[in-house]
């Protein structure tokens, strides 16, 4: 059996004075057949141990050494508090249970951030289905290539060494249960699924951390790098990630073991193609001697022609004069004896065949296909190529469920097909350099005219130069959806999406960018309906953006602004004057002590609400609350977490008086006491309302 222990990982002859490696588990025996293959035998004695494969390496648990990717977090990038890089190294708070900053948590769709307040700050509203129930909530692009379980949020993360993976273990502090797919990026530049959820895998666990490690599929591929997908939908509160442990047998040559891999790879292909029948090739004849009826009756009555010099010719009349009448004489059946002539059967009636639907038809029905398999189609025939092929299939494309295979390659030959292309979603794609920003500039110019809709969400590909492009090309655009593309500093250049005058919605999540140019853009577009600014970067002022707001865009039916920087009671009274508003997000946004009269002239001109978050906006009075009770009459979704001066006499104010109220965030509520968790939980079921809070239950 062999010995694990913590030790360096060195190589042969280097130095043993350096620091362990406390994330290395190092093979004794392993390392002893190494010494042996060295200095020969056991240690050089002649031992009959036989030296193992080099190849064959030892099994090593390691944690993770970088995060390459994620695609929302719920802290800032210059905190340590609830961001993704809390994920490397090993567990800081398993197995304990709770909500910890130093845990990485996710902002699906929208939420808050952390920031400096007398109280901690709590991540929120990544679970659920809160989001597609809001106002704001949009429709996925040809939705029919989505999986059964989609994926709301992922993390791509890289370890020191690669492996065979044998097991990946998640450590979840916070409301476990989200992870639907774990990927594995190859030495030979694709993804693999090691697991996959099931319906079963998602029933809710129970309120504990746990370390996860559902079993994988059998792999021979090496790698060192992953990706976890999750789906919060099933999830009563947001879930935290402590760590992520990837374990395996690491390889001692990891060019020859690829170079074995790439070759196997090339064997399955030329046996597919030998084992696969040509394209043009048709049925084998029979060898049974039998043949068909008019054959076995030839046979059985001794047919043979007389076949002189002319009796091809012979042969030849027989059969298209004479052979019709000889067959309703003898009464062909197949075979047997002869029987009383009688008249042949009807012949069956004309077999329709797909192929001979009208050609609308078979458009329709493809039309459901998700995109594999529209390709998958059109290997079947010829006729079935030009159906799959049509501009039709592809006003709408979006690879983000196959961010995995996106490429440019892949944007090449749909920019051949897409000719009437009017919606395009990109998100996800080219992390790891596959799509090449000069292909995307290529596609957008070509088929980028007449699109409306174009969503480019945690695309690293872009750079100034494609977003200068969208900005000329697509002038017809009314959804631009830029989440997560630039940091502050800001990255990129967008000044040239002062172009764009159609824009509906607008969406700029944890996007910086330039106070100067977002004005222009809201003054060039008086239709804008959707707007979301959460996480924009402190160089924004909101007082001067909620002006604009309500000077151009009275049109407003829900603006976001979570986390915004600079907007005060001043700022809120300008946001009043947006009476079509239906939903607005200020979590973690008023700083001010008092809100004044904001909150009350908001209420009153605003009187179709339906989703109305003040997460940690420590300014909120009794008063405030009262008018909440009296005014919201609209209100589905409120979210009061964090308020310090509620009790639960205004928590069932509130219920009473707001009817069609669907969901109340009481989590983190100072005022709230212990005593009153089990109140909430019976006026949850009096009032028919999913009422959050911070106990555990």
């Amino acid at each position: 059996m062999s010995l694990l222990a913590y030790a360096e990982d060195r190589d042969p002859g280097e130095s043993s004075d350096t620091e362990a490696e406390p994330d290395a588990l190092v093979d004794f025996t392993a390392m002893l057949r190494q010494r042996q293959r060295e200095y020969g035998g056991w240690f050089g004695c002649g031992s009959k141990m036989q030296a193992e494969q080099s190849d064959q390496g030892y099994y090593l648990e390691q944690y993770v050494l970088g995060v390459l990717d994620f695609s929302s977090q719920y802290g800032i990038d210059y905190s340590i508090s609830y961001t993704a890089a809390n994920v490397i190294g090993r567990p800081t708070k398993f197995p304990a249970y709770g909500d910890y900053p130093e845990t990485f948590p996710m902002v699906s769709r929208s939420g808050p951030c952390p920031t400096p307040f007398p109280f901690n700050s709590r991540p929120q509203r990544t679970y659920g289905d809160w989001w597609q129930r809001a106002p704001s909530a949009t429709r996925e692009i040809q939705a029919q290539n989505l999986p059964k379980l989609t994926t709301h949020d992922y993390i791509v993360v890289y370890f020191e060494e690669f492996v065979v993976p044998t097991e990946v273990a998640i450590f979840e502090t916070f409301n476990p249960g989200s992870v639907v797919r774990i990927w594995a990026y190859g030495l030979t530049k694709h993804w693999t699924c090691l697991w996959e959820a099931t319906e079963s895998d998602l029933a809710r666990p129970a309120l504990d951390s746990r370390r996860f490690a559902p079993a994988l599929k059998k792999t021979t591929m090496i790698t060192k790098t992953l990706r976890i997908d999750f789906n919060h939908s099933r999830l009563n509160y947001y879930t935290e990630i402590d760590a992520i442990m990837l374990c395996g047998r690491t390889v001692s040559k990891t060019q020859s073991l690829l170079g074995k891999q790439q070759k196997r790879m090339q064997q399955q292909t030329q046996r597919q193609v030998l084992a696969s029948p040509p394209a043009e090739a048709s049925d084998p004849p029979a060898t049974d001697g039998s043949g068909g009826p008019i054959s076995y009756k030839l046979r059985t009555l001794k047919f043979q022609p007389n076949c002189h010099e002319d009796g091809a010719t012979k042969l030849h009349d027989f059969i298209n004069n004479d052979l019709s009448q000889f067959l309703m004489d003898n009464s062909v059946k197949g075979g047997g004896d002869l029987g009383p002539p009688h008249p042949l059967p009807p012949p069956p009636p004309p077999q329709v065949c797909l192929t001979d639907l009208p050609f609308e038809i078979l458009l329709r029905i493809l039309s459901y296909l998700d995109l594999k398999s529209l390709f998958r189609v059109g290997q079947v025939s010829r006729t079935f190529y030009d159906i799959s092929t049509h501009p039709l299939l592809y006003a709408e494309l979006s690879l983000k469920p196959y961010w995995h295979v996106a490429s440019s390659e892949l944007l090449c030959t749909l920019a051949r097909r897409a000719t009437m292309l009017r919606k395009l979603d990109l998100s996800w794609c080219g992390g790891l350099g596959n799509v090449s920003p000069t292909e995307f500039k290529k596609f957008l110019t070509q088929r980028g005219d007449n699109l409306t809709h174009l969503r480019l969400n945690s695309c690293k590909f872009l750079n100034a130069s494609c977003i200068e492009n969208v900005g000329i090309v697509c002038d017809n655009l009314i959804e631009l959806s830029l989440r997560n593309c630039a940091t502050d500093p800001p990255l990129l250049n967008f000044s040239c999406l002062a172009n764009l005058k159609n824009l509906e919605r607008l969406d700029l999540f944890q996007t910086a960018f330039e106070t100067e140019l977002l004005l222009s853009m809201l003054e060039g577009n008086r239709k804008l309906k959707h707007l979301n600014l959460a996480f924009c970067g402190v160089s924004v002022n909101m007082d001067n953006v909620a002006a604009h707001l309500a000077t151009y865009n009275t049109q407003l039916i829900s603006l976001d602004l979570w986390k915004a920087h600079f907007l005060s009671a001043r700022g809120l009274q300008s946001l009043a004057r947006l009476h079509q508003l239906e939903e607005l997000d200020l979590g973690w946004c008023l700083r001010e002590a008092s809100l004044g009269d904001g909150l009350f002239q908001l209420l009153t001109n605003c009187p179709k609400l339906k989703k109305l978050f003040l997460s940690a906006v420590r300014g909120t009075t009794e008063r405030d609350l009262m008018h909440i009770a009296a005014l919201g009459k609209n209100l589905e979704q409120l979210d009061l977490m964090g308020i310090l001066n509620i009790t639960h006499e205004r928590a069932y104010d509130i219920l009473v008086h707001c009817p069609k109220l669907q969901l109340l965030d009481l989590s983190f509520c100072d005022n709230i006491m212990d005593r009153d968790f089990d109140l909430l939980a019976e006026w949850s079921r009096q009032f028919n309302v999913d009422i959050k809070s911070s106990r555990r239950y």
